[in-house]
């Protein structure tokens, strides 16, 4: 096999001895140092997601090892040793202070492998990556590094098992029963709803994420779905891995070539079809900047051709969790995300001439994997899915005048009378106290309330934390009172979470946006037949240029910050206060974002659009 670059010949023998003693006790050859290095990183973390990374990694760098050398089937490289980011848990973080780091992880993370890439000098990567942001973080720095790599999930948790009602349940049962009094029952859920270890395994970020790893072309079809303690993880992937990356290396095939619009355009239909997390509208622009695209919904799609994907022409296909019955388990006992990928390839709906990871286009990784048919309970098929409308809505109106809210559409349980909501607001300036009014007062929940939860943005909290705690909540009190509460926030929600809640309303609170104008008893109006959200006060003007005069008030004698700001103890959130973007741009730390683009892509380059063959609709 050819070497990627020449070979650098460095007499230093400062600079070499460290380099010939990593390679003696690595047990790899030391006329090598100089070649070009390969290694591989891993995702880890405090949570239950990573403890199944390090022994992936592990047989992954053995599998490796044995590939270097000068025989006529080794690679002439240089082998590294394997290198560790870190992240907290979203699940034991979730309703805490300690959440704002969260999405902060994916920022760590990125920084942290691309000090690795660079510093180190990387021709060929794997990763084996776990939870929802350390991935997107990954994925990122390899994309700016831009040399041969590849990515395998390191697979989702079981379910487990109630030892009372005999049914499944996961993290989200959890939170859901949170509320309730009997704390026998609470601590049984507790000790019963994760097994075993690995990502949460309902259709989550973390699933959501890794679909659109596969879709997009850096991850194998075949290895996202198994479990994280599947054997074909430690006896038939690795091998695999290295195979793919030897071949990406001696074809030059570099992620750029993988990531570009039509392949991230799949990814994301993929992703409207089961039904995805919301988190996706913040890692997918993430994902695009870091393959040079600078704004997703100017350079891959629009705000306008997304909502008509998702409400005319991309159905749900599968029924999972949270909104449905399965997990990730489940579908990879039907045949894996392959049969979805399949399904809507066959309907025309994704660019089949993608290149992957693989070497092959999409289409033809799929039909070298030969999936069998959607099964009808657990995967559904284009034709009768099992929602017939996309997961996911992009909103506008008069508080997301930056057209970033969103609603998942397909984790609503009801209050959406002819596709309107109507309610009346409800104020928290910070998700601690809307958390100690459900614990406390709950009964002041009324029917059509729309709590309003803001100064939780990225720049406010800071860090933009999820909040499944709250969702979770006002979820169990919606059904045991059979009544209906929204919840909108400039912050953000877990995957697992469930009901008429929508994210990422830009502007932020923090940052002057409308948001921080509502007042308590405003009416609040959703209308998905015109994809907005509106408070109807905020219309008239002089009640809009009132309230901004009085909040602008209060920054000024505050120092120039609302007095409602999260606090900043640390230089990482000091850090994320003043650099993250708005939540149009991924919500992560690039205050100078254009800068760090090279070779920006022409976003006409590619031009598939999706026939959508099997549905009545009328074309883009």
């Amino acid at each position: 096999m050819r070497n990627s670059k020449p070979v650098l010949i460095d007499n230093n023998p400062g600079r070499s001895a460290q380099t010939f003693g990593i390679a003696r006790e690595l047990g790899t050859e030391v006329d090598l140092i100089h070649e070009p290095s390969v290694g591989v990183v891993g995702n880890k973390g405090d949570s239950q997601c990573y403890l199944g990374v390090q022994t992936k990694v592990e047989v992954i760098q053995e599998t490796l090892r044995q590939k270097i050398g000068y025989g006529i089937d080794q690679i002439r490289m240089r082998l590294i040793q394997p290198e560790y980011t870190i992240a907290t848990s979203d699940g034991m973080r979730n309703g805490t202070k300690e959440m704002r780091y969260s999405l902060i992880g994916r920022e760590v993370t990125h920084d942290s492998v691309c000090e690795h890439l660079s510093a180190s000098g990387l021709e060929g990567i794997i990763a084996v990556v776990a939870c929802d942001k350390p991935p997107v973080g990954t994925l990122a720095a390899i994309l700016e590094h831009n040399r041969p790599a590849i990515i395998m999930s390191d697979g989702a948790i079981h379910p487990g098992l109630d030892s009372v009602t005999n049914e499944k349940i996961d993290i989200i049962s959890g939170f859901q029963v949170a509320g309730s009094e009997d704390e026998d029952m609470k601590k049984r859920i507790a000790c019963e709803a994760c097994p075993g270890f690995g990502s949460c395994a309902g259709m989550f970020t973390y699933n959501t994420m890794q679909t659109f790893f596969g879709v997009l072309g850096m991850e194998p079809l075949h290895m996202v779905s198994p479990p994280s303690d599947d054997v074909r993880r430690i006896e038939q992937f690795p091998k695999e891995l290295v195979g793919y990356l030897c071949s990406l290396i001696e074809n030059q095939i570099t992620p750029r070539d993988i990531v570009n619009r039509d392949s991230i355009r799949n990814a994301m239909i993929t992703s409207m079809a089961i039904g995805g997390s919301t988190n996706v509208l913040l890692h997918a622009p993430e994902i695009a900047r870091a393959a040079g695209y600078i704004n997703f919904f100017e350079d891959i799609m629009s705000p306008e051709e997304f909502n008509y994907l998702s409400h005319d022409v991309v159905p749900v296909l599968v029924n999972a969790r949270p909104f449905g019955n399965y997990s990730m388990i489940d579908i990879d006992a039907k045949g894996g995300v392959q049969v979805i990928v399949r399904e809507l390839l066959n309907a025309g709906l994704l660019n089949g001439e993608t290149l992957t990871c693989t070497g092959e286009t999409l289409a033809q990784q799929v039909d070298r994997l030969n999936p069998p048919i959607p099964d009808g309970t657990v995967i559904y098929t284009v034709k009768t899915p099992y929602k017939n409308t996309g997961g996911l809505r992009i909103l506008g109106g008069n508080l997301s005048t930056e057209h970033t809210a969103v609603l998942k559409l397909a984790g609503v349980e009801g209050g959406l009378e002819n596709n309107v909501f109507n309610g009346k607001a409800k104020v928290f300036d910070a998700e601690s106290s809307l958390l100690d009014t459900l614990k406390n007062k709950p009964h002041t929940f009324k029917d059509h309330d729309m709590v309003i939860v803001r100064y939780e943005g990225p720049s406010g909290a800071p860090g933009m934390p999820e909040m499944l705690d709250s969702t979770s909540r006002i979820t169990t009190l919606c059904r045991q009172q059979g009544i209906v509460v929204g919840l909108m926030t400039d912050g953000r929600f877990s995957g697992g979470s469930v009901g008429l809640v929508i994210g990422h309303v830009g502007p932020e609170a923090a940052l002057g946006g409308e948001i921080g104008l509502i007042e308590d008893g405003d009416t609040i109006i959703v209308d998905l037949n015109t994809n907005q959200i509106n408070c109807i006060e905020l219309s008239h003007t002089s009640i809009l240029n009132k309230r901004k005069l009085a909040w602008e008030k209060t920054v000024k004698s505050n120092g120039g910050v609302h007095p409602s700001l999260g606090v900043v103890d640390t230089r990482l959130l000091n850090r994320m206060r003043h650099s993250s973007v708005s939540a149009k741009f991924g919500a992560g730390m690039h205050p100078n974002r254009d800068l760090w683009i090279s070779e920006p892509r022409n976003p006409e380059e590619t031009s598939f659009i999706p026939s959508n063959k099997f549905r009545d609709s009328t074309p883009i």
